[in-house]
């Protein structure tokens, strides 16, 4: 560049980088995410719908070849991806993407499956629907603005005149630079009436609107099952979002699901569902099937083992795990009659649009006013030349220069005398001088009913109004998604998938543990580890929690369905849990089991508690019961019902039977004293050693090293003494009690 050349400008890198940015930011938002309010089409979509027009691809024509379109598109107005453009064309001719299509697609153009397994363009063909008419028809009256294409070469319309709220009808989305759109489909009808409701009272709240729209209404049905109210704040805001699901029906022992949440293919539901089964999440499942076809674009068949099985569960599964239900953003976000995006609530969505749309009005009957009253001229200098056609053939036959002399002789414009001088003489006749003076006075009432309407509000608003219904009752159509309100999915839990099938739960001295199957197994004819031995056994069932004990107190919960095998030996405890140190367990029951238990301490302590209580998630468990100093947590033991007794024996050869009713139910802590051990017996070592509970009207057996002893109710009444004594010795030879068992 030579020295003292200003023809280039400096500016910081900062400062570029920012306004390059920006208006990069600002070509994605307006030229290519953001669909604008009035018509609700993207710059592509808008330029695709303009050139099939110009190539006369109604929707009573014959299609034409879309790489026909697409290249006249290209070409003349989006010098841009051709792939890209036709993708656009194709997503306005699928019937599962746009809820009312705007071109008529003749081929492959995709499946509900697969939206992107549309063939080439040029093997496909297409014309416009007749519902392109509601963006077309009105566009050469007069009502949008004409801007230069791309090269200056051509004109090409800034937006479309939409006769309805096309924004909201079939919706939109994109993501531009730093924000998204997505404007869901909805009810042709419903949103129509909404905007005459708008019409007729400006001032109509958005909750009002609200509850003429109801919701979206996507292409695909389904459900939508959002609360009303939470739809109603979508609609207050302009964003939210909506919980779609899947319907279907059951069929003996099928499930058949007939329609999907939007833009949920059918295969990937398949696969999904599949999933479930393969993981063995859905026993209850056998077998799935597609059954989709032309007449029934869904039917997707879930085979269940019997007629027996919960279908509402199953669903309510699937629902949780699968695309079934689906979360759908909205987000009213569109480009306003100010050329500036952002977020819009339904009221103020639906109130601009019906400005542009009474502003599309008045320029269509501006322009109509203008060709009355330019025929009007025309038609007014021709009668006046036929009150003398005699005259008029003389001037012309006579005449250089016929045009100045008719404007002269007649009073005629100079538009009125090229008129006359190009009308042929045929036209001249005595009966189309009566045909032209019927037209004068046709096209003067016109305009003087055109001129009423342009100069009264209402009567402006009131033709609106009628075109809006209308076009809703041409076009217009039932709704699709269904409005139910339903509970929350949830999938099976761990143990709903465990069958309900009795089980044996066998811990051991060392405090190993396993789990077998049946009630039936006998644990104390299992093999144990060298040095163990058998503890205690809990009959319980495989989709039950256990709950074990520990000597300090503490209570841990585990998963039947989850332990070891009893084929083994087990595993020990500790590898699942966090004792403190020390401890050891010293019981075990099922928590389902019965719905209260009873809690002994060796000093005699104890209370009954409710199962529920012993659920703890901690591998470090929580305390239950908290024993005296010296003594240690004994037993568990289930109380099915009301009533009974418990036995409790102690090291010194006591027995003490108190009634359960005398017992406190607490949740937690060291509870009662059940025996009364003295205190010098306490210290000296006696300890509370066996506990049974005794159901109404039950004998006691006692057993003592090798020898046993059956003690009947009337007998055990000697030995109710009352809650807190010691009880009485029992016979000689039984004092040494292992086992304390009800018969």
């Amino acid at each position: 560049m030579a020295a003292g050349d200003n023809s280039y400008e400096s500016i910081a890198l900062k400062a570029f980088t920012e306004k390059a940015y920006l208006d990069y930011s600002m070509s994605v938002i307006l030229d290519r995410a953001v669909p604008h309010i009035a018509d609700g089409l993207k710059p592509v979509q808008r330029r695709i719908l303009y050139a099939m027009s110009e190539l006369g691809l109604s929707a009573a024509s014959k299609p034409k070849k879309s790489a026909r379109t697409v290249g006249d598109v290209l070409g003349k107005f989006h010098p841009h991806g051709d792939l890209a453009c036709y993708e656009a064309m194709v997503l306005m001719a699928q019937p599962f993407s746009f809820r009312y299509p705007l071109v008529d697609g003749k081929g492959n153009w995709g499946s509900l499956d697969d939206p992107k397994s549309f063939a080439a363009m040029r093997y496909t063909e297409a014309k416009l629907k007749d519902f392109a008419r509601l963006l077309l028809e009105e566009l050469g009256q007069g009502t949008v603005d004409w801007t230069s294409n791309f090269d200056g070469t051509l004109e090409e319309p800034r937006l479309l005149p939409a006769r309805v709220p096309v924004v909201l009808a079939n919706g939109a989305s994109g993501i531009a630079v730093g924000m998204a759109t997505d404007v869901p489909p909805h009810n042709l009808r419903q949103v129509v009436k909404a905007a005459i409701a708008l019409l007729d009272k400006p001032g109509t709240t958005a909750d009002k609107l609200a509850r003429i729209v109801q919701a979206p209404d996507f292409p695909t049905g389904g459900e939508i099952i959002t609360p009303a109210e939470d739809i109603r704040k979508i609609y207050r805001t302009g964003g939210g979002s909506l919980k779609l699901r899947g319907t279907w029906e059951r069929h003996r022992d099928e499930i058949v699901i007939t329609a999907l949440p939007y833009q949920v293919p059918a295969n990937r539901v398949l696969e999904q569902i599949a999933r479930e089964m393969r993981s063995r999440r859905l026993p209850m499942v056998e077998g799935l099937r597609d059954e989709s076809d032309h007449q029934q674009p869904v039917r997707l068949v879930v085979q269940l083992r019997s007629n027996r099985v919960d279908a509402e569960g199953v669903m309510a599964h699937l629902f949780a795990t699968t695309e079934l239900e689906k979360n759908v953003r909205v987000n009213f976000n569109v480009i306003g009659r100010n050329g500036r995006p952002g977020v819009k609530p339904l009221a103020e969505l639906l109130g601009e649009w019906l400005e542009f749309r009474i502003d599309t009005v008045r320029r269509r009957l501006e322009w109509r006013l203008g060709k009355v009253r330019d025929r009007l001229h025309l038609l007014e200098g021709l009668l006046k030349a036929l009150l003398d056609i005699d005259e008029v053939i003389r001037l012309i036959r006579s005449e250089d220069e016929p045009k100045p002399a008719l404007m002269e002789r007649f009073g005629l414009s100079d538009r009125q005398a090229d008129y006359v001088l190009e009308t042929k003489l045929r036209q001249l006749a005595r009966l189309e001088e009566i045909k032209l003076q019927a037209e004068v006075k046709e096209l003067r009432s016109e305009g003087r009913s055109l001129r009423q309407t342009l100069d009264d509000d209402a009567r402006l608003r009131g033709l609106v109004r009628e075109e809006l219904a209308a076009d809703a009752e041409r076009y217009g159509d039932e709704r699709r998604t269904a409005l139910v309100e339903r509970e929350a999915a949830r999938a099976f839990s761990e143990a709903e998938l465990v069958p309900n099938d009795p089980a044996t739960v066998i811990l051991s001295r060392h405090g190993w543990v396993r789990a077998g199957k049946g009630h039936d197994l006998d644990p104390g004819s299992l093999s144990f580890r060298t040095g163990d031995a058998l503890l205690v056994g809990a009959r319980t069932r495989m989709n039950h929690t256990a709950a074990f004990l520990d000597s300090s107190g503490r209570i841990y919960s585990l998963a039947v369905h989850g332990l070891p095998s009893a084929r083994g030996h087990g595993e020990p405890l500790t590898g699942r849990t966090e004792p403190p140190a020390g401890a050891r367990f010293v019981a075990v029951t099922g928590i389902e089991d019965a719905p209260r238990v009873l809690a002994v301490a060796t000093s005699g302590h104890g209370f009954v508690t409710q199962s529920a209580g012993l659920v703890s998630r901690n591998r470090a468990g929580k305390q239950l019961l908290t024993p005296a100093k010296g003594a240690e947590a004994l037993a568990l033991w289930p109380l099915s019902g009301d009533g009974g007794r418990v036995a409790l024996a102690t090291s010194g050869g006591h027995l003490l039977v108190v009634d359960l009713d005398e017992v406190p139910e607490l949740a937690r802590g060291k509870g009662v004293k059940l025996v009364g051990i003295p205190p010098r017996a306490f210290a000296d070592g006696e300890r509370v050693v066996a506990v049974a509970v005794l159901p109404e009207g039950a004998s006691l057996r006692v057993d003592s090293g090798q020898r046993h002893k059956v003690a009947d109710p009337g007998e055990l009444d000697g030995y109710a003494t009352g809650r807190g004594k010691r009880g009485r010795k029992l016979p000689r030879g039984f004092q040494n009690v292992d086992r304390l068992i009800p018969v």
